[in-house]
């Protein structure tokens, strides 16, 4: 078998033009089926995906790439990250994921901040990550946090596929020192803002809480064309959530949820998607008292759609955001929830959440050729990407690969002895 990074080299070679792309030999994880495609062959053409057919043959001219048995799953979809917005959490001007005064509430917008160039992006694209959702931290305008939008980590640059495509909000935790220190209070603040933003002409200018930007920015969500993703664990709060969609007609995610297994059967009837972590066991507050590892396979089974985050207490957001998602979704498996269905959630589950299934989160024709070549079970921490592809091009180096290969034994040491 080739070694993974000879393969990858090898590939980097080749022009970077519209081409025809064979991927033989794979086990391919369509997330189309609960099955792979044994000895699929993978066809891929300017960037897009073709065809998936096991022991499926190679069209003429094409370039070929042997996956000689290894699974190819679609790139990996992180449902809730900060990739872009933070690069070292103790330097401040590269902390762009909060805004703590001025006028921006919900109208506070994430896709300004974003740093394509930012070592950690390159870094969760050589994990496999090819699309994420970036959300804000907090703004000034409590319990909104701001409008996340959709990452494409592509190399060009240009890694903005869709802004504007969510509204945060926090309830709960200790989050409710924002507005005075009660959660009755958030509850009530998002009731009002949605109130004034439906029907501004029926409030007293002197009476309104909410400037023309938030009303603005809470639009979209009264029209239904993007969610409104509340960050919420305890169960009364997510209750809350499912009547405030209920009220307002409005689409609603829940993120956290570490209590939402005590309401599977309602977020399964109203089909609301929960991003959850699936690496909390403890609870790091009393709104998580309910916390336990099979949350994730509770609601799987009760048929809530899910995706994962894994926040690491916020490090994992941006740091490691490909591999802690993989090992998130190994120990979700590891705790009941089919292999399969790990495997969904941090790809095809995740894209249907942010609505990108239409281009992202599976093996399908039509699809972009986002793919990765794993040298071994995608769930697990030992494995890793032996081939990361981008619209069916491979991406290139990191800052660590560049680092290893410079430093690694046997190599001639780059400064001379005196500077050693």
């Amino acid at each position: 078998m080739k070694p993974a990074f000879f393969l990858a080299l090898a590939l980097l070679a080749q022009p970077a033009q519209a081409e025809t792309l064979a991927i033989v030999h794979a086990k391919a994880w369509t997330m189309t089926a609960d099955a792979p495609v044994e000895n699929a062959t993978i066809v891929a053409r300017d960037g897009r995906i073709v065809s998936v057919t096991a022991g499926g043959a190679v069209p003429a001219g094409a370039r070929v790439i042997d996956a000689a048995g290894r699974p190819v799953t679609p790139g990996l979809v992180n449902a809730a990250t900060q990739l872009g917005l933070v690069e070292v959490s103790g330097a401040r001007e590269t902390n762009d994921q909060s805004v703590a005064s001025g006028a921006l509430g919900a109208a506070f917008d994430v896709q300004y901040g974003l740093n394509p160039n930012s070592t950690l992006i390159a870094q969760a694209r050589a994990d496999g990550v090819t699309e994420a959702m970036v959300y804000p931290g907090s703004s000034a305008g409590a319990p909104f946090s701001g409008r996340g939008a959709l990452i494409h980590l592509a190399e060009d640059g240009d890694i903005l596929d869709r802004p504007q495509a969510a509204l945060f909000a926090v309830v709960g935790g200790g989050s409710a020192g924002k507005v005075g220190g009660s959660r009755a209070a958030q509850w009530l603040l998002l009731r009002n803002a949605l109130d004034e933003a439906r029907a501004p002409q029926t409030i007293d200018p002197r009476e309104r809480l909410l400037g023309r930007l938030d009303r603005a920015g809470l639009a979209p969500v009264l029209d239904r064309r993007i969610p409104l993703v509340i960050a919420a664990e305890r169960e009364s709060d997510i209750r809350q959530a499912l009547d405030l969609a209920r009220d307002y007609a409005i689409r609603i995610v829940i993120l956290g949820g570490a209590e939402a297994w005590r309401v599977k059967a309602e977020l399964a009837a109203r089909r609301v998607p929960v991003i959850l972590d699936p690496m909390l066991n403890l609870p790091l507050g009393f709104d998580q008292l309910g916390a336990r590892l099979d949350n994730a396979a509770l609601l799987g089974a009760a048929g809530v759609p899910i995706a994962f985050t894994v926040p690491g207490f916020g490090i994992h957001l941006s740091y490691n955001a490909g591999s802690a998602l993989r090992e998130g979704a190994g120990i979700a498996a590891a705790n009941g929830l089919p292999y399969a269905a790990a495997l969904r959630a941090i790809t095809r589950g995740a894209a249907e959440v942010w609505g990108a299934d239409d281009r992202q989160g599976s093996i399908a024709a039509g699809r972009t050729a986002d793919l990765v070549i794993w040298d071994g079970d995608p769930l697990e921490p030992s494995s890793g990407p032996a081939l990361v592809l981008i619209g069916g091009k491979p991406v290139g180096a990191t800052r660590q690969t560049e680092l290893r290969d410079r430093y690694r034994p046997g190599r001639e040491h780059p400064l001379p002895p005196a500077y050693r």
